[in-house]
């Protein structure tokens, strides 16, 4: 028999505010597919009307206005599509409580349908704690997550969930590649200036031992939603 094919999909939404208990919907996924960690030409995007006003603040962030999505189709319209293109791959996601929260939330709104999760159809990584946990004290956003690994994010002025789900699967590659330097960002850059190459060994992979999304939220998920639409989380500089 031959090795099995790893399919996984980095995916990220954009809403319209925080908090899907407020009545927060969707209005914007974005995925792009990997197979055995290399990236396909296959994606999913599509906006989506969710019935209700967006936010001032939700809209700074990704630029997406309600005239926009007006003739855009709904969430149930689109769902099949969606979970067609997710349904048995490895969602990989940044503050995934977040976007997780968003599609069940979606899901229970769904006639017949209402009791379906995301964990029914794939499993989650989680890039967020594994970024902490690999850079104990160092920012985890995804901007800074570029910086350190040296990836162009120039073109990003506003969010966008296509947009950031390309980003992320760099990010992704990057970070679990199997080599990681002991040195900061800063000290990198000061490495290379000097005309100096330093190359760290392969290391043997992390074991990721995730925790469940009730403990992730508990411990710091206002943090993380402030993180995810501001250009900083003041409590973490």
């Amino acid at each position: 028999m031959g090795e099995s094919t790893l399919r996984q999909v980095v995916l990220d939404t954009e809403t319209t505010g925080l908090n899907p208990r407020e009545g927060h919907r969707i209005i914007e996924i974005g995925c792009v597919e990997l197979i055995d960690r290399r990236l396909t030409n296959n994606s999913f995007h599509v906006y989506i009307n969710p019935d209700r006003v967006i936010d001032d603040g939700a809209i700074e962030v990704h630029g997406i206005t309600n005239e926009f999505l007006q003739d855009k189709p709904r969430f149930e319209d689109i769902v099949d599509d969606y979970l067609a293109f997710t349904e048995g791959a490895e969602l990989i996601i940044h503050n995934a409580p977040f976007d997780v929260g968003f599609l069940n939330h979606e899901f229970s709104l769904l006639k017949g349908r209402n009791t379906l999760k995301v964990k029914d159809k794939s499993t989650v990584f989680d890039t967020l704690p594994f970024a902490r946990k690999k850079h104990p004290g160092a920012r985890a956003s995804l901007d800074a997550l570029c910086k350190r690994y040296g990836i162009d994010n120039s073109h990003r002025e506003l969010h966008g969930a296509l947009l950031d789900a390309e980003i992320l699967a760099e990010v992704y590659l990057s970070m679990t590649g199997g080599q990681f330097s002991l040195m900061d960002f800063d000290e990198q850059e000061q490495v290379k200036q000097q005309g100096i190459i330093r190359l760290s060994k392969d290391r043997e992979r992390l074991k990721v031992i995730a925790c469940s999304d009730e403990e992730l939220v508990a411990h710091e998920g206002h943090l993380d939603l402030i993180e995810k639409v501001s250009a900083g989380c003041v409590w973490r500089k």
